[in-house]
C-alpha cells in the first residue's frame, strides 16, 4: 500500500502546472505519477513501497522504494528501467560517492550512470550512435528519473542545495551503456569487481564530457596521446586532484587498439605514467599566482592505473573519443554496483 498523499488534477495539462508550481519538475513535462503506474513500478522490482533504499548521512534522509518509483514515473521510465533507477541511487548512497558534497557544489557536476551487463539487451540500450547525448529509450529517462530524485527527495534544487555555478547540461541525464557487443574488452563493472554476465550500474560525480579527434594514427601511443593531453588541460584548467577520469573509446579508435592486442589495462597504465603536470603550467592560462615556489612539483591524474574506467561506446565512423573528468576525485569516487545486489544485508 501506498503512503505518498494524493493529489487530484483535472487533466493532464492541469497535472502539469500543479507539478511545475511545486518545484517537483525539471522544467520539462512529466508523466502523472498515478498509483497504478507507481505500483507496477514496485511490482516489477519486487519492492514493497516502505523498502528502504537507504539514508542520507549528512541530513539522515530516509530514502524508500515508494518515493524513487514516483520520481521515476514522473520522467518516463517504463516499470523496467526501475531495478536500474534504485541500483544507481543505492550506489550513490555509499559512502565513497560523498552524495552531499557532490550534490552541494558550486562546481555542478552530473550524476554519470553507466550500464552493463545483460540488461543493455532487455532493455534495448543502444551504445553506439550518440551515445552520450539521447540514444534509446531507457538511458534518458533513467539519467532524469536521478535528477528528480535528487530534486524531491533531497532538495537538489537551483539555489536551495544545488548552488551550481554553471552545471552543464547532464544534470538533465547523463547515463549511457557501454558496447560490449563490438569488442573484445573486458566490460567495466567485470574490471571492477562484479562477476561475469551480471548486469550492473557504475555512478561517478563528473564533469561535462569533453570530445577529442585524432584521425591521422593507428599508433596506439599516440592516439592516448591525445585523450592525455585532454585530460591535462582538465588538470590546468579546472581542477588539480586525481580521481577517476573516465574515457569514452569509440569503434574506429577501439579497432586500432584491439589491433594492436591492447587491453584496458594496457591503456590505463599508459594514461596513469603520462598524464601528469607540473604546478608551473599553471603559469600558462592565468593562473601563475598559485605556482610560487612550486613550480616542480609534479601531479598524476590518477591515484594508480585502477582509477581510470576506459568504456567502449560510441558510433561505428569517426575518430572521435571522449574524457569525462571526476568533480573532485581525491573525496568523491566512483561506485560500482551489481542491479538486484543487496547491501548491509545480514
Amino acid at each position: 500500500m501506498l503512503s505518498s498523499r494524493r493529489h487530484t488534477a483535472t487533466d493532464y495539462f492541469a497535472a502539469q502546472e500543479y507539478l511545475h508550481s511545486r518545484g517537483w519538475t525539471d522544467g520539462l513535462p512529466v508523466m502523472p505519477p498515478t498509483e497504478a503506474a507507481v505500483a507496477a513500478m514496485l511490482e516489477y522490482a519486487l519492492l514493497p513501497a516502505d523498502h528502504l533504499i537507504g539514508v542520507e548521512s549528512v541530513r539522515a534522509r530516509a530514502i524508500s522504494a515508494e518515493k524513487l518509483a514516483i520520481n521515476a514515473v514522473m520522467a518516463g521510465c517504463l516499470p523496467s528501467h526501475f531495478p536500474i533507477v534504485v541500483t544507481a541511487f543505492t550506489a550513490m548512497l555509499q559512502e565513497p560517492y560523498l552524495l552531499h558534497g557532490a550534490t552541494a557544489s558550486t562546481g555542478g557536476n552530473a550524476v554519470l550512470i553507466i550500464i552493463n551487463g545483460p540488461v543493455l539487451q532487455e532493455l534495448g540500450i543502444d551504445s553506439t550512435f550518440n551515445v552520450l547525448g539521447a540514444s534509446d529509450r531507457a538511458t534518458a529517462p533513467i539519467g532524469r528519473a536521478i535528477r528528480l530524485v535528487l530534486r524531491n527527495l533531497m532538495d537538489v534544487r537551483p539555489g536551495q542545495v544545488d548552488r551550481s555555478t554553471l552545471g552543464h547540461p547532464g544534470k538533465i541525464s547523463f547515463c549511457f551503456g557501454e558496447d560490449e557487443t563490438n569488442t573484445s574488452w573486458t566490460p567495466l563493472a567485470q574490471q571492477r569487481g562484479v562477476p561475469e554476465h551480471a548486469s550492473a550500474v557504475t555512478v561517478m560525480a563528473a564533469g561535462s564530457p569533453r570530445q577529442l579527434m585524432n584521425e591521422w594514427t593507428t599508433q596506439p601511443e599516440e592516439i592516448l596521446d591525445t585523450f592525455v593531453a585532454e585530460i591535462k588541460t582538465n588538470m590546468r584548467h579546472y581542477s588539480i586532484w586525481p580521481g577517476n577520469y573516465a574515457i569514452v573509446v569509440p569503434p574506429q579508435l577501439r579497432t586500432h587498439f584491439e589491433s594492436a592486442g591492447w587491453s584496458k589495462s594496457d591503456i590505463a597504465d599508459y594514461v596513469f605514467e603520462n598524464a601528469r603536470i607540473y604546478r608551473r603550467d599553471w603559469a600558462d592560462c592565468g593562473k601563475g599566482a598559485v605556482v610560487r615556489h612550486k613550480g616542480d612539483q609534479q601531479y598524476a591524474a590518477l591515484p594508480d592505473a585502477d582509477h581510470l574506467m576506459v568504456v567502449a561506446a560510441g558510433g561505428p565512423a569517426g575518430g572521435f573519443g571522449a574524457v569525462i573528468p571526476p568533480w573532485l576525485g581525491h573525496k568523491s569516487r566512483a561506485v560500482t554496483m551489481a542491479v538486484g545486489a543487496c547491501v548491509d544485508c545480514e
